[in-house]
Order: C-alpha cells, then sequence, then structure tokens
C-alpha cells in the first residue's frame, strides 16, 4: 500500500512539473507577443513624430519664424502694413498662423465652458443624487454618446443645428465659431462628465459622513466638501475636455466656416489649424513651402495638446497621491 502512494506520489509530482512546464511556456510566450507589440506601437509613435518635426521645421528654412506671425507688405500709399493672413496659394503667400489660432481657441474656449457647465453638473448628479440602478443605466449611456463619430455630429450640426441657430440669432454668417463650439461640446461633454464622476466617486465616504454629522445638507456637503476635495480631478477633466476641442477636426471643418478671419466675433465663419490641415492637405504640392507650413501647424497643434495633457496627467497623479495617503 505505501508502495502504490509512493508511485502515484512520483505520477502526479512528473505530471504537475509537466503541466507547471506547459503554463511557463504559455506565459512567457504571451509575455514576448505583449513585449514585441507594446514595442512595434512605441516604435511607430516614435516615427510619426519624427517624420512630422522633420517636415514641419523645413518651414522654418523655407518661410521663416516671422513670417508664420505676419507679413510686411507696402500698402496703395506706400507706408508698410502688417498683414495677418493665412493665404499659401496667392501670388504673394501669407502663412500667418494667428488667424488660425484664433479660430481654434474661438471655437474651443465656448466648447469647453459650455460643456463644464453640463458635464460637471452631470458628473455630480451620477456621483451624488442619481440612483444606483439608474445610475447603471445613465453613465453607459453617457460614455457610449462619446463614441459617437464626429463626422455624424458635424452632419447633424450642419443640416440641423446651423439652420436653428440661423433662425434663432441671424447670425453674420449662417456656419460660424458658434454653431462649431455646440458641436464641439456634445463631443467633450461625456468626457467630463465621466472623468467628474469618477474624481468625485474617489472622494472617502468618511468626508460625506463627518458633513452629515455636522447638519449640513445634500448640497452644502456637495459644494462645500465633495467638489474642493475633488477640484483637482475636476480641473483635469476640464483640461482633457478642452484639449479634445482644439483636437477636434470634422466638426469645425464642416461646421466652423472655412474662413480665416482675424475675428473675436463667436458668430463669424473662422478656421482652425485641424481643419485647415484636413482641408489642404490632400491638394498640396509635396516639398512646397505650403507643404511644410502645413507640417509646422501640426507641429503647433502636437506642442498646444501636449502641454495641455500633461498638466492634466499631473493633476490627476498628485490627486492619486493625496487620496492614497
Amino acid at each position: 500500500m505505501e508502495e502504490k502512494e509512493f508511485f502515484q506520489k512520483a505520477a502526479d509530482s512528473k505530471y504537475a512539473k509537466k503541466i507547471g512546464k506547459h503554463t511557463r511556456l504559455k506565459e512567457s510566450l504571451i509575455k514576448i507577443f505583449f513585449a514585441v507589440n507594446g514595442t512595434m506601437a512605441l516604435i511607430f509613435i516614435i516615427l510619426i513624430f519624427v517624420f512630422l518635426f522633420k517636415e514641419g521645421f523645413k518651414a522654418l528654412d523655407h518661410i521663416g519664424l516671422l513670417d508664420f506671425l505676419y507679413l510686411d507688405r507696402p500698402d496703395a500709399s506706400g507706408n508698410i502694413e502688417r498683414v495677418f493672413q493665412w493665404y499659401p496659394t496667392s501670388e504673394e503667400p501669407r502663412y500667418s498662423l494667428i488667424p488660425l489660432l484664433i479660430g481654434t481657441f474661438l471655437t474651443a474656449f465656448p466648447a469647453t465652458i459650455i460643456s463644464t457647465l453640463l458635464g460637471v453638473g452631470a458628473g455630480i448628479y451620477l456621483s451624488e443624487v442619481a440612483n444606483p440602478k439608474f445610475k447603471e443605466f445613465l453613465k453607459p449611456m453617457i460614455e457610449l454618446f462619446a463614441g459617437i463619430p464626429t463626422v455624424v455630429l458635424g452632419f447633424i450640426m450642419l443640416v440641423v443645428g446651423a439652420s436653428f441657430f440661423n433662425d434663432l440669432l441671424h447670425p453674420a454668417n449662417r456656419l460660424n465659431a458658434f454653431v462649431a463650439s455646440i458641436g464641439l461640446s456634445f463631443v467633450i461633454i461625456p468626457i467630463i462628465a465621466s472623468l467628474t464622476e469618477d474624481a468625485l466617486h474617489s472622494i472617502p465616504n468618511d468626508l460625506r459622513m463627518a458633513s452629515y454629522g455636522l447638519g449640513a445638507t445634500k448640497w452644502q456637503t456637495i459644494s462645500k466638501v465633495i467638489l474642493p476635495a475633488a477640484f483637482s480631478g475636476v480641473s483635469a477633466s476640464i483640461l482633457l475636455g478642452f484639449g479634445r476641442a482644439i483636437g477636434e477636426t470634422m466638426i469645425v471643418l464642416m461646421c466652423a466656416g472655412n474662413a480665416a478671419n482675424l475675428t473675436s466675433n463667436i458668430f463669424l465663419s473662422v478656421r482652425t489649424m485641424t481643419a485647415t490641415i484636413a482641408a489642404e492637405m490632400g491638394e498640396v504640392s509635396q516639398g512646397s513651402d505650403h507643404y511644410y507650413s502645413l507640417f509646422f501647424i501640426g507641429i503647433v497643434l502636437f506642442t498646444i495638446t501636449f502641454f495641455l495633457n500633461l498638466i492634466a496627467e499631473i493633476i490627476i497623479n498628485r490627486m492619486r497621491k493625496k487620496n492614497t495617503f
């Protein structure tokens, strides 16, 4: 009997070793697979950035940095006038990025303000007010709304939204920065709402109980305890939403009017940096000054969104450390 048990244990031990060896081999292959995929993705991203900066910096040699700000030219009376225009296909090409920057911020700022009011409100409702069962339905619906293709939202704003606001407000241009900002807000609201809800949900429940124990109402607890405690997370969600608005292409391409006007009037047509790249890159001659200037716009756009995302990431990491300790 003892011999039988001994041989059974030996057989089980060999089988366990065989299974363990097979499992370790599978885990090693899986680890190699993910490592190769991650490395390849990183290499492709680096190559994209290298190509972007290599082509974009050639614009400084061909055009010059000051020409991307303004162009000095004589007017009819012989005086020198300073021109801020984006008109790279004229006989006297003009490459000022100022109208494009103004157009970008003129659509992104109002969209962020609208989305902050609605998105933060939605996040507060989801985290602090909504019934748990209703929240389980509402939050996935909001996140699902963020997955709607932006070209669809742009088309809806172009056909329905532009006509509605044109009849309501009678703007100077039917397609303008305001219509584009409304379209952008539909993209940003789900982002801000979801991240705000996560930030508020991460606040320890002890703070709520302490506030209620001192006699505070629900609204007093939300406004004077929870929101200040989650301020860094909420502000990070707003920054990420702002960066998303700056980087959006199809909505502004379809709804902003695509006129590179130097204006502060939200009801006039404007042109953004992303819309300029999307509209002109397919028609430009490779190796021309116009070609390199579009890549330079890409560098400016990348720099702005990179620093916005970096600031948001720093804020989020500080919030996580604060909640950990």
